[in-house]
């Protein structure tokens, strides 16, 4: 068996595991009722379904320059993909889609009273308080 048959072989793995975790993911974005979980269900196993894509498209493609590019694609995703799901996160807790019931910690009230309080005491005094 030569190497690109081998590598043709994990390529097709891994662009067939890749595709399961994406629609995987698809599936859990339609089923889940609640915007924490559907957010769950959208990061985790899209990443890796797209990283496992991606080293699929290297080892069928085969090129220097193509890998480099896909290889950049991989790493741009999994720098954004954390920011994102949390601005996310962050968006739907502030205008009220998230359900507070469903929390065990709720740290961002804390720290949103703690900035209410701070705005209240600069419009109280007309400077900014000490922090």
């Amino acid at each position: 068996m030569s190497w690109t048959t081998v590598a043709d072989v994990l390529a097709a793995a891994c662009l067939l595991g890749g595709a399961l975790l994406s629609f995987a993911a698809g599936v859990g974005l339609v089923r889940f009722p609640e915007l924490l979980a559907r957010m769950h269900s959208a990061t985790k196993p899209q990443v890796l379904g797209l990283i496992l894509v991606l080293i699929g498209l290297a080892l069928r493609i085969r090129s220097g320059p193509a890998v480099w590019m896909l290889m950049l694609v991989a790493v741009f995703q999994l720098l954004t993909s954390p920011v994102a799901s949390h601005m996310v996160g962050r968006a739907g807790y502030r205008t009220g889609k998230v359900r507070s019931e469903l929390l065990v910690v709720d740290d961002l009230t804390d720290d949103q009273d703690a900035a209410a309080r701070v705005a209240q005491a600069e419009d109280d005094s007309g400077s900014t308080p000490p922090r």
